[in-house]
């Protein structure tokens, strides 16, 4: 396994659990990189079914983290809500509609219902409204640390601060990873979840994800205990929002230059000056209240976005033992437990029964059939994400 954020040890975990020999390597520490910069939203609305799916399928360890995983995740039901103009507002009830048969527990809202549940959010340019009452946010690096604790509990060995330089193969199989040291470490499967380093690995095989690398921030701005709010993504400003703990709401608005490619060993880690100011803005935009809030903190981290900006799961093709988990483009964090689950039987039995990984497939990308659901959100301006 290469790679330890919150994805590599998922699959991790899932791996020893099953009663796998699992060794993992990542050139950091645990939960070293986009991980730990995570906004760590726990939320279900997608416009790719699949996508939803391993979102609403991982919603269960988060509520059940002790018992399914042990210790803590760190999570915080808060309510969901995703607001739309008029102009998004039947694809709104589509993709509702599709969640809902699913089995996910979300409704389509009018303004005065989202006034209702949200007092302090400005409702006046929304036209729909989705809500989910179970969906909420968890601590990033709690909820790596505690997959990397069960990893191990079930077997699995960490080799931390060891960069991996290459992949081992012979006659089209991956049979290793060697590290930097030039020492080979044999396996009989290989699994790549480095984030923006992937493509690298992929190169000397032929192939590549064309995975980009962009520079992402989010801020934490000061709110008074008695405004209180849940997690809104702001289709119509360009954002999304969530509480974190009594007194601090997180803003993030995606990559603000997402046509600048960004190094992930050489990036700026602080907020912008400009960032914080236009973060702000779009927080008053849909919290008037928070309009002059003094800015308390913040981050940056770097996305590791696909050409579709969804994730690639699964072989890669024409190499034996050798699978990928990356191109998450900035949404792996809510469905990491699912995938773990998934790549972990998709490895060892060679197809999952906890969701079909093929729409997710490195095919896609070699044939050119990119993954653009009918129904995705005309955006506001740099929001960043895909839906």
């Amino acid at each position: 396994m290469v790679g330890a954020g919150v994805v590599g040890c998922s699959i991790a975990f899932h791996l020893a659990k099953a009663g796998a020999r699992v060794s993992v390597f990542d050139r950091g520490a645990i939960c070293a990189g986009m991980s730990a910069r995570s906004g760590a939203l726990v939320r279900m609305h997608y416009t790719f079914k699949p996508e939803a799916e391993l979102a609403w399928k991982s919603l269960g360890y988060f509520e059940n983290w002790g018992d399914v995983v042990g210790g803590s995740c760190g999570f915080v039901r808060t309510g969901f809500v995703l607001v739309v103009a008029e102009n998004n507002a039947d694809k709104l009830r589509r993709n509702v509609a599709m969640l809902k048969s699913i089995g996910v527990e979300t409704e389509v809202i009018e303004r005065g219902e989202l006034k209702r549940l949200e007092p302090a959010v400005f409702v006046d340019d929304v036209g729909l409204a989705a809500h989910e009452p179970r969906s909420g946010y968890a601590d990033p690096v709690a909820t790596t640390e505690s997959l990397a604790v069960a990893a191990r509990a079930s077997g699995a060995e960490f080799n931390l601060n060891m960069p991996i330089s290459a992949l081992a193969h012979l006659g089209g199989r991956c049979v290793g990873a060697t590290d930097a040291s030039g020492k080979t470490h044999e396996a009989d499967f290989v699994c790549v979840a480095a984030g923006p380093w992937t493509d690298d690995l992929l190169l000397p095989f032929g192939t590549r994800l064309g995975i980009k690398s962009e520079r992402a921030q989010i801020a934490f701005f000061r709110r008074p205990p008695a405004l209180q709010h849940g997690i809104c993504i702001d289709t119509i400003a360009g954002s999304y929002l969530r509480p974190h703990g009594t007194d601090l709401t997180l803003v993030g608005l995606g990559a603000i230059n997402p046509e600048e490619e960004a190094s992930p060993d050489t990036f700026r880690e602080t907020n912008d000056s400009s960032f914080i100011d236009l973060a702000r803005q779009r927080l008053a935009t849909r919290l008037p209240g928070l309009a002059t809030a003094p800015y308390a903190r913040g981050h940056a981290g770097i996305y590791d976005v696909s050409p579709d900006s969804r994730a690639v799961l699964g072989q890669v093709p024409g190499v034996t033992g050798l699978f990928v988990a990356a191109g998450f483009s900035g949404t792996g964090f809510k469905t990491s437990p699912a995938v773990g689950a998934a790549m972990a039987e998709l490895i060892l039995r060679a197809k999952s029964t906890v969701i079909d990984l093929s729409p997710f497939s490195f095919e896609r990308l070699v044939s050119g059939e990119l993954i653009h659901p009918p129904d995705e959100y005309e955006l506001g301006a740099e929001f960043g994400h895909s839906l």
